[in-house]
């Protein structure tokens, strides 16, 4: 990684999808929050998509951004890391949840809206590095960013929700999410992240999606809504993820 003293052309550009995907972010979240009594179908239609965005997204974007650079295995080494490490911080917090100290149960309310919002700010860096080898390569980034940001909102809110937290704080994590595109933008006129490292990242958000939606949201959402429903919001926020990727594919 190394500092980039360059301002590209596209920046105010940049910063204006940057704007745009908190917004976006935003009314996904607001709209998850107005409409949280349905909760069983929200968190089947945003495990769906939290599953659909590790598989179809990030993963195929680390393996295009690593090239021949990265091996597979290696970036499916880093997906398995990333499905450990989050079982393991998970498990831990509700093991420490147990105890008198209410450490790991803030952990477990935290640890989940915090990883998609780090995931917002990794968008905004994607965004910006794109925007530094071309415009067009930034509208492309930042259009599959746009199209998702909805569900991104959406799926910090419900996520926060599922996991105890009052509607006060799952909207503090709004805000952050909602902001995190922008900064990541900013920052990524301030360094250069190469191609390898970058896949690596992508790779290991993948494996903590993975757990998200799998593990966490796909079994909340039968729990609380064991219906036929469920079932379909889950397929399609899987089917919305996959016509997102198809239609924002160059």
């Amino acid at each position: 990684m190394a500092f980039n003293s360059a301002i590209p052309h596209g920046l105010p550009l940049a910063l204006l999808i940057g704007v745009a995907t908190g917004a976006a972010t935003a009314f996904g979240g607001v709209f998850a929050l107005r409409f949280r009594s349905a909760m069983g179908l929200l968190l089947g239609f945003s495990s769906g998509a939290v599953i659909g965005v590790a598989l179809l997204d990030l993963l195929p974007e680390a393996m295009e951004v690593g090239g021949s650079r990265v091996h597979p295995l290696t970036l499916m080494t880093a997906v398995v890391l990333g499905f450990a490490a989050y079982l393991a911080t998970d498990r831990g917090g509700a093991a420490l949840a147990d105890e008198p100290s209410s450490h790991g149960r803030h952990l477990g309310r935290h640890l989940g809206p915090a990883s998609l919002t780090v995931h917002s700010l990794m968008d905004g860096l994607g965004i910006g590095l794109a925007f530094q080898f071309s415009s067009v390569a930034g509208l492309i980034v930042a259009a599959a960013v746009l199209a998702h940001d909805l569900c991104d909102g959406a799926n910090t809110v419900i996520l926060s929700l599922a996991a105890g937290s009052p509607p006060r704080t799952a909207r503090r994590w709004l805000a952050a999410d909602a902001l995190a595109p922008l900064a990541g933008i900013v920052v990524a006129q301030l360094i250069a992240v190469p191609g390898p490292i970058l896949a690596l990242l992508m790779a290991l958000f993948a494996g903590f999606f993975l757990y998200i939606g799998a593990s966490e949201l796909l079994p909340k959402s039968h729990q609380d809504r064991p219906k036929r429903s469920t079932l379909a919001a889950t397929l399609l926020g899987l089917g919305f993820i996959y016509a997102v990727v198809r239609m924002t594919s160059p």
